[in-house]
């Protein structure tokens, strides 16, 4: 059995607290399903600004009454000291993905993604202290490799942030590596590299890539690619993120205050990956039949992703399911079912 498969087997036995901020959003609401379905006591604080009632609606569905019974709702802010600390009373675990995400979000407005992402950031670090939790997984980004050009991207390696999003989440390690020296308060940073699947919106200024493109190709619109799409990204589907999650929460004290990258290690370009869309939606029933229309390079980007999963797997026994064919495949269904709901 692999670490993870016996973390599966053993968390039922020993229902334990685990908070969750950002629970309405995409990796968020992910992280609830499991949770739940394992038996585990939830606690999850959103503000709506970002995440859905309706992925709140959708993970009900998915589980048992007495499940869902489990799970306790706060709707506040990160931003916001006192919901910070009615939401960890009581909490063994933190799962912090409560941000303000986007590259091009935060380059529109600075001040608020650096409110959400580093005031948050901060509040839920001191909160979670003085709660004495038993430990702290943070969002980190694969962001913050800026503009260091060796694949592939290697923890220890970073070069200059592109963009402010990129900064706030840079801060975010900063702090956590400051708290573990200053307060023997070791969290976990995990540098997520695009990650996709089920819940992820499609709609929206700031949709990632995956779900957008589908969302159009269903409804037979054009399909645009910022660059000559030779542009290539690490895709790791939402399932290897929630193994990440559960994996540094639960991890040794000799693995934390560390960052890892959370991801496969594989590198796909944008025309791969319209391919590989395509595909999927044939196997689905959906014929689309028009080329994708190529334009500027987008101001804040990074041209190349791909991560070493070495150190994760070492430290955390981190071992991803799913590469990206086989998460399109398994995200496929729910992508249709989105689209057929919108329209």
């Amino acid at each position: 059995m692999t670490p993870y498969q016996i973390l599966l087997f053993t968390l039922p036995k020993k229902p334990k607290t685990w908070l969750i901020t950002g629970v309405a959003g995409f990796i968020g609401s992910n992280l609830l399903e499991h949770l739940l379905k394992l038996n585990q006591h939830v606690i999850g604080l959103d503000n709506f600004a970002t995440g859905h009632h309706s992925n709140l609606d959708e993970v009900q569905s998915l589980v048992s009454p007495e499940q869902w019974a489990r799970f306790t709702f706060i709707e506040g802010d990160i931003r916001n000291l006192e919901h910070c600390q009615q939401a960890c009373e009581g909490v063994d675990y933190v799962l912090h993905q409560a941000a303000l995400g986007s590259v091009p979000r935060s380059l529109n407005d600075p001040v608020t993604t650096n409110a959400a992402n580093i005031t948050g950031f901060l509040n839920m670090l001191v909160t979670a202290r003085d709660a004495g939790v038993k430990s702290f997984t943070y969002a980190a980004s694969s962001s913050t490799y800026g503009d260091h050009p060796a694949l592939p991207k290697v923890e220890e390696n970073i070069g200059k942030p592109l963009s402010p999003y990129a900064v706030t989440k840079y801060v975010n390690e900063l702090y956590a590596e400051v708290f573990a020296r200053s307060y023997g308060f070791k969290a976990i940073g995990l540098r997520y590299f695009n990650v996709f699947g089920k819940r992820q919106d499609p709609n929206g200024a700031y949709a990632a890539v995956i779900p957008k493109w589908t969302a159009a190709m269903v409804r037979g619109e054009d399909v645009f690619i910022n660059g000559d799409g030779e542009t290539s990204r690490d895709f790791c589907f939402i399932e290897n993120a929630v193994q990440a999650n559960l994996l540094a929460a639960t991890a040794e004290d000799s693995a934390k205050n560390e960052v890892y990258n959370v991801a496969v290690g594989d590198r796909t370009t944008l025309n791969d990956l319209f391919s590989e869309l395509k595909s999927a939606l044939t196997e689905n029933g959906v014929v689309y039949d028009k080329e994708p229309v190529y334009r500027d390079f987008r101001p804040g980007d990074v041209r190349h992703s791909q991560a070493d999963i070495g150190k994760a797997a070492g430290k955390l026994g981190y071992a991803p399911e799913f590469r990206i064919r086989e998460g399109i495949a398994k995200a496929m269904p729910w992508y249709l079912g989105e689209s057929a709901r919108a329209y």
